[in-house]
């Protein structure tokens, strides 16, 4: 209802009030009564205008000229760095745990062992082969080819000297042309027989020569499976996890332990994709972690992963920190602003002074255009459209 209704309506009822009430004896108290009837409609009507008037102003402010910081909110975990969780690379069961929670260990380190029986008695039987073909096992056949060849030697420059002096005497017309022939076929055969052993020797040679590498290679690939049955540190630093225990049955998709560096921690946040395009290696990080309440930490981002988790729509995004707190461990939580763009003086109003992107409201209510920037969680920076000594009206709520 409107005030000039209520205010017509009001004197309506006032003159009706006075009509009624000439004519009777008891005039006079009824014009009292009429008079004290239309001061209490006139003030409830004022207090409703007054309410009125109250609820349609809105707060008053002015603009103030500080630093402003536009940033990407993330939230995560710390990580150690060069942290992983180490995995079997074969199944069987847990034997012998050589580490604890906590302790130190150094690349190479072992952690534990599984039992394989099969794989203990291949390693044996690569073990034998590789004795047993090795070439120091087989110099007696080597030393045997060695004299055959000898041997022929021998013959074949025997029959060379036979032919010789049977020319001469050829040549002096001594002896048979059959005689001649028979030493040429003789010391022919003995040549074919010396290159053939030659040939002998060699070929035994590479054959004793390639079973002893093969022997060889045979017994690292069984140690190498032997050693896949022992779990070692790939890193200087501590063991935060042992999962599994003694005699429990693991596979090569179970994690056995979780390790890594003491001295340096990476901060790893997740990012949502909408604020990702924005994010680059470099960009300051300001940290909070409840470990430190009331403290902010300095970061700068080190790594944006480019691959995004379709099931958190968010990517993944490493930091290190400038001067990292004294104590910490893996998986603490903290909450990080990534600072985009910062400016150190900039005309600031409360960012739900906005009416939309480019209008705020006047002193007088009128609506006013403006140019926004950079702007934070509360506050956002005016580039034109308003002086530090303007007044604005903030909307109703």
């Amino acid at each position: 209802m409107s005030f000039a209704m209520m205010l017509g309506w009001t004197l309506s009822l006032y003159h009706a009030t006075g009509r009624q009430g000439k004519g009777h004896a008891a005039g006079g108290a009824r014009a009292i009564g009429r008079a004290a009837l239309f001061t209490w409609w006139l003030g409830g009507l004022m207090v409703l205008v007054l309410l009125g008037s109250c609820r349609g102003r809105g707060e008053v402010v002015r603009p103030v000229i500080s630093a402003i910081s536009e940033c990407v909110y993330a939230t995560g975990n710390v990580k150690s760095a060069g942290q992983y969780q180490a995995f079997a690379s074969a199944s069987g069961v847990v034997k012998t745990v050589y580490v604890r929670e906590g302790d130190s260990v150094q690349v190479g380190t072992p952690l534990l062992s599984i039992a394989s029986e099969g794989v203990r008695l291949n390693e044996e039987n690569a073990a034998l082969a590789a004795r047993y073909a090795a070439l120091e096992a087989n110099q007696d056949q080597l030393r045997e080819a060695r004299a055959q060849v000898a041997l022929q030697r021998r013959t074949m420059q025997n029959e060379l000297l036979q032919l010789t002096r049977q020319r001469r005497l050829w040549a002096q017309a001594i002896g048979t042309r059959q005689a001649l022939e028979q030493r040429e076929l003789s010391y022919a055969g003995s040549r074919t027989a010396y290159a053939a052993a030659v040939a002998r020797y060699g070929t035994l040679q590479q054959k004793l020569d390639f079973a002893a590498r093969q022997a060889r290679t045979n017994l690292r690939i069984a140690r190498q499976q032997a050693s896949d049955f022992v779990l070692r540190s790939r890193v200087r630093g501590v063991v935060y996890r042992l999962y599994p225990k003694a005699g429990e049955a693991v596979g090569p998709q179970t994690p056995l332990a979780l390790l890594g560096e003491t001295r340096r921690y990476v901060l790893e946040m997740q990012v949502d994709e909408a604020d990702i395009v924005r994010v680059r290696p470099g960009q300051p990080v300001l940290v909070t972690l409840d470990s430190y309440p009331e403290q902010v930490f300095e970061a700068r981002v080190s790594t944006v992963q480019p691959v995004m988790n379709p099931a958190s729509k968010s990517f993944v995004v490493e930091a290190t920190f400038v001067r990292q707190p004294p104590v910490l461990y893996p998986q603490l939580s903290f909450e990080a602003s990534i600072v985009l763009r910062r400016r150190a003086r900039a005309l600031l109003i409360p960012r739900r002074a906005l009416l939309n992107d480019s209008t705020v409201l006047g002193r007088d209510g009128q609506p006013r255009r403006v140019t926004t920037g950079l702007r934070d969680y509360q506050m956002v920076e005016i580039r034109a459209g308003l002086k530090p000594d303007d007044e604005l009206t903030l909307p109703a709520p």
